[in-house]
């Protein structure tokens, strides 16, 4: 299955669970019901800030939607125990490094964006954010003014801030991002 169709099926089942029409969904996240329905039928892939605002609809977390609750933690996680949180819209894969996020101060993300790859657009959440470039740049816009992050560089801002991300460059970039609280 698809990971959209998927992500549209735990958007379905999550809106019907707080008893929410289409419709209701919809105007809560500021979008049309013909786009959500497309979202929930697999034939879209929304940017981040868009699924952001559905998940902020929703009263979840984008992670909720991708993630299981995990009943014991591990210590060490493996990269093949990580889980992928990402649709294709994105151009990026975004790898959560702990099983469960829930009761925890903080979240961090291995993440592989490819050139052009992104949130496809602002969106701003509760918490801090801190990460470092491993490999490329990123280019960080909070609330319009642009920082790009070079390979060995850290950053560190608040999320309320609005904030986007993008790959300028040609080749992939690698970031270990830390998102605090769990809010993503």
């Amino acid at each position: 299955m698809p990971l959209e169709l998927d992500i549209g099926a735990k958007i379905r089942a999550r809106r019907l669970s707080n008893h929410q029409t289409l419709k209701q969904l919809a105007e809560k996240a500021r979008c049309s019901s013909a786009y959500l329905s497309q979202i929930e039928n697999g034939k879209v892939s929304p940017s981040i800030a868009s699924l952001k605002k559905i998940a902020d609809a929703l009263q979840a977390k984008i992670t909720d939607l991708f993630l299981e609750s995990v009943p014991d933690e591990p210590v060490v996680v493996r990269p093949d125990q990580r889980v992928l949180i990402s649709l294709d819209r994105w151009n990026a894969e975004i790898w959560s490094m702990i099983a469960d996020p829930k009761n925890k101060r903080m979240h961090p993300f291995y993440t592989i964006i490819q050139p052009g790859g992104g949130s496809h657009g602002s969106y701003s959440h509760v918490g801090e954010e801190f990460g470092i470039v491993l490999k490329g740049q990123l280019e960080i816009d909070l609330d319009g003014v642009a920082h790009l992050v070079k390979e060995n560089e850290s950053f560190y801002y608040s999320s309320s801030q609005p904030h986007n991300w993008t790959n300028p460059g040609s080749s992939e970039t690698i970031v270990v991002w830390v998102i605090s609280p769990p809010t993503f």
